[in-house]
């Protein structure tokens, strides 16, 4: 058996959905996009042209529900499925769209610049845990109009492995889109084997902005997978018990999945969140908060109770250094992700409530996944019986097991060997090495992988397109050349 935690019985996942389906049907989401709301229109919710207030139906959710698929899978560059969405497979992928990077010479976090963002998809690409990697910064040296496609642009140019992004602008998804297709080897290919996921964030309580709408539907028409990231704060914009914000935390996705099916039916799409247990004495958004990861946790169950992918925001922290508070808080959220098998989980690398990345954090959370993912593949009975006989004569006799051929064939495969920013060292051995603590060694490990790693290399005709089209979205913007490092001929 695989270890699990089971969040609900099943009549608490019913009367979950039913009491978010009472909402939609009673009170309904605000949608401010047209195109949004002609498709409910035609489709027979309620609609009050004033106000656009849109009442589902719950006949209406349930058809969507149906219509959406239990299981998406992701490839890398090279048309390989490298991540399983659906049943309790879990993936890791880092936290996206940071502010700020932290620094670890100065010990303090600033903007980020092209040259970090390179540094990031390239470390990504080499770290073994994440599955995924995501479009991390927003990089100080280009205009805000184009941050969104310019972060994709340099994950393509720096990784193989699929991409977690999303759109800032709403005339970003034609570009973006374009530039997947490149890299695909065209739209239809990539619409069999999507390379990208984009998420679709409803502003909670319960409305849809025109940007976010406009994502989901063209994310349905284009086979992009879409992933929803309702963020309900308890107590603040949402109801303040946990099972209340699942509650709308519900409601709220399942309009998005109503909007995007009724673009194309059968289009994929994932159930995730990025909520808080809003914290009245300070008044922040803590992601490590062991009450966030609970709500994580539970409506992940809702989705799977829909029989939808899901995906959320763990395993990351709230501390503003890589410190103890950092590994605990970022540890006990892969734990947590992991034994209530979320498909998808975003976050490591991140700090200070979302808004910074560290590389060296990265390098560490990089060891969690990987203990998180051999976690979740339990202990499995290898012989029968379980202890032979003659494989305990044979050890008493030795005096020792670690000679034996049984051991010789199981160890590497009952053990998870971390890497050496991990000290498993004796105390002789550790102070040899200079003594270092973990964030020192990931430092150094950070400069070790990004001197020898070397991300598999675009088709040259397709790093060129990119670059043009790149470029022409700069020069849109009063940018004439791209920064140093973005593109060939920056």
């Amino acid at each position: 058996m695989n270890p699990r935690i089971t969040w609900w019985t099943e009549n608490a996942r019913k009367r979950i959905v039913d009491d978010a389906k009472r909402i939609l049907e009673g009170i309904g989401v605000f949608v401010e996009n047209d195109e949004a709301l002609a498709l409910l229109d035609g489709a027979g919710a309620c609609i009050d042209r004033k106000s656009r207030q849109v009442r589902i139906p719950a006949a209406l959710v349930e058809k969507a529900v149906e219509s959406a698929p239990s299981k998406i899978g992701l490839y890398n560059r090279r048309g390989e499925q490298v991540m399983d969405l659906g049943g309790d497979r879990i993936h890791f992928n880092p936290g996206s769209a940071a502010l700020r990077i932290h620094d670890p010479k100065t010990g303090a976090a600033r903007t980020p610049v092209t040259a970090d963002l390179v540094r990031f998809v390239t470390l990504i690409d080499a770290l073994s845990g994440y599955a995924a990697q995501s479009t991390g910064h927003i990089a100080g040296d280009v205009p805000n109009e184009i941050q969104d496609r310019y972060r994709l642009f340099i994950a393509l140019r720096h990784s193989a492995k699929p991409v977690v992004t999303g759109t800032f602008r709403v005339d970003a998804f034609k570009v973006m889109h374009e530039m997947l297709s490149a890299v695909s080897g065209d739209a239809e290919k990539l619409r069999e084997k999507p390379m990208a996921i984009f998420d679709c964030c409803p502003s909670p309580p319960l409305k849809w902005s025109d940007l976010t709408a406009q994502a989901l539907i063209d994310c349905a028409r284009t086979g992009i997978v879409a992933e929803l990231i309702s963020m309900p704060l308890t107590g603040a914009t949402s109801p303040v018990t946990l099972a209340g914000a699942v509650v709308q935390h519900c409601a709220e996705s399942l309009s998005g999945v109503v909007i995007h099916q009724l673009a194309v039916p059968g289009a994929p799409i994932v159930y995730g969140g990025s909520p808080a247990c809003f914290d009245m004495r300070k008044g922040t958004t803590p992601m490590g908060a062991v009450e966030t990861m609970m709500i994580d946790g539970a409506y992940a169950e809702i989705g799977k109770h829909l029989g939808l992918p899901t995906q959320a925001y763990m395993a990351l922290s709230d501390s503003k250094a890589v410190d103890y508070q950092a590994g605990m808080e970022s540890a006990m959220g892969a734990v947590i992700a992991a034994l209530s098998g979320i498909n998808n989980i975003s976050g490591p690398g991140m700090l200070d409530f979302e808004s910074c990345q560290s590389l060296e954090k990265l390098v560490l959370d990089n060891e969690i996944c990987r203990m998180a993912l051999r976690l979740v593949q339990g202990i499995e009975l290898r012989d029968d019986p379980v202890v032979p006989l003659d494989l305990m004569r044979e050890g008493l006799e030795r005096k020792s097991f670690l000679s034996l051929a049984h051991t010789m064939k199981w160890f590497r495969t009952e053990a998870y060997f971390p890497d050496e920013v991990i000290d498993r060292n004796a105390l002789d051995e550790w102070r040899k090495q200079g003594s270092k603590d973990a964030a020192t060694r990931a430092a150094e490990r950070v400069e070790k992988i990004l001197a020898s790693h070397r991300p598999e290399p675009l088709e040259p005709e397709v790093l060129a397109h990119l670059e043009e089209l790149m470029k022409a979205e700069a020069k849109r913007f009063g940018m004439k050349t791209l920064p140093p490092g973005a593109a060939q001929s920056a």
